[in-house]
């Protein structure tokens, strides 16, 4: 009989380690970080990717050896790329010369060239494929049967860190909450836009009332005070953004846009026209903001239709900040959810302390990324089911460096978020 000591065989070794650490259950990050490194040190291969299976597409969420803005851009259909080739398949894909496989699909900001042996095993779970494991070395050998049969092996825990994230039913658009009332823990597949993760309970963006609120109407005098403090505090916020963006170098024009309109005297002066008509302040601002879009929109040009929006943002921002309402209020600490970001939150949110962000609509211009930018905050954008899953006061974590919206995160995911702020 032999004990095989610690120490008389690396790759024996690693395989308990990690065996011992896929049977304690942990964060999905934790995984997608761990994982990988643990597995190309046993196969030792030089990068080692894990790919989530997303609805249609196959989405890089863990990897080592590539750079980390791969995470969460990197995608491909199944059958696409000798990847998507091994899912569809269902068996193991390798090669000696990836760039010259038939299959083979470039990225050409992950400089994968660099490293043509290539092994792609497909990770199955209880309905179908979960995902993708992938190695890659630079030099030979080429990977061998065992390391192969390996490989397959290994790619267990993974199928286990997908399917305890609830990723499947998140996918599918399953109810939110469970037949007893409790809440469910769901992880909603996103983008992600800046890095860091963050915890907050969630705060939707409410536009200013339709209505105005009832109570006696306020003097002219008063009014305008209102106005011109509205202004002056929206011209600082953005004074101070533009010289943040400078100095990160980045895109401004957008926000200098903002501010001319917020300096616009014939915007404040035909706000006054309409408050003199018996408006309050809050209704007399959307309606300048209306009057613009019903303008742009008869002239049918994209480009005014588009600073028309931006108009109406602004006199909704300076809505809110002349009449602010409780109810529509961001707390500190918060995780701000929307469809997308526009001048109107910028405004209203940029000094309300958030924790992070999610929005249902991918981010596609460098103007908005500079916006997201600028708040300082992690983020996330294109989250899948946001709005069918997330509701004010849920408790959700902001993963931005995987690409991942937590909804209900336990104990021991919060404890890492907050833990991870305090170095």
């Amino acid at each position: 009989m032999r004990i095989h000591a610690r120490g008389d065989a690396a790759r024996l070794d690693g395989v308990l380690e990690l065996v011992a650490f896929a049977a304690k259950p942990c964060p999905l990050a934790t995984s997608l970080d761990e994982l990988p490194r643990r597995i190309a040190s046993i196969v030792r291969a030089d990068v080692c990717s894990i790919y989530l299976l997303e609805g249609d597409d196959l989405v890089m969420r863990g990897n080592v050896g590539f750079p980390p803005t791969a995470l969460g851009e990197v995608r491909l259909v199944v059958g696409e790329g000798i990847t998507g080739t091994a899912v569809e398949c269902m068996r193991p894909v390798t090669t000696a010369h990836a760039t010259q496989h038939v299959n083979y699909l470039h990225f050409p900001s992950l400089g994968e060239e660099r490293f043509p042996i290539f092994l792609a095993v497909p990770v199955a779970g209880a309905q179908g494929p979960l995902g993708a494991l992938v190695l890659q070395r630079a030099k030979e050998p080429a990977f061998d049967e065992r390391e192969i049969e390996l490989a397959a092996a290994l790619t267990a825990p993974i199928a286990a860190a997908a399917e305890r994230a609830h990723l499947r039913e998140a996918l599918r658009g399953e109810r939110r909450t469970t037949p007893g009332g409790g809440t469910r823990r769901v992880t909603l597949p996103a983008r992600p836009v800046f890095a860091g993760s963050a915890v907050g309970m969630v705060a939707a963006m409410r536009r200013p009332a339709s209505r105005p609120a009832p109570g006696e109407k306020p003097s002219r005098k008063r009014s305008i005070e209102a106005l011109d403090a509205a202004i002056t505090h929206a011209n600082n916020t953005l004074v101070t953004l533009v010289a943040r963006a400078r100095a990160q170098s980045l895109d401004h024009s957008q926000l200098e846009l903002v501010r001319t309109i917020v300096a616009d005297g014939r915007l404040r002066e035909r706000v006054l026209e309409l408050v003199d008509e018996g408006k309050s302040l809050s209704i007399a601002l959307q309606t300048v903001g209306g009057e613009a879009a019903r303008e742009a929109a008869r002239t049918g040009v994209g480009m005014l239709e588009d600073r028309a929006r931006e108009i109406s943002d602004v006199c909704e921002a300076l809505a809110m900040l002349c009449e602010p309402d409780r109810r529509g209020a961001i707390p500190r600490g918060a995780v701000l959810v929307g469809d997308r970001l526009t001048a109107f939150d910028l405004l209203v949110t940029a000094q309300a302390g958030l924790a992070g962000i999610a929005l249902s609509e991918p981010v596609t211009t460098d103007s908005a990324r500079t916006m997201l930018g600028l708040l300082g905050v992690p983020a996330v954008a294109a989250v899948s089911g946001l709005f069918k899953w997330v509701a004010d006061g849920d408790l959700v974590l902001v993963d931005g460096d995987h690409g991942f919206l937590r909804l209900n995160p336990s104990r021991a995911e919060v404890s890492r978020v907050r833990a991870s702020h305090k170095l």
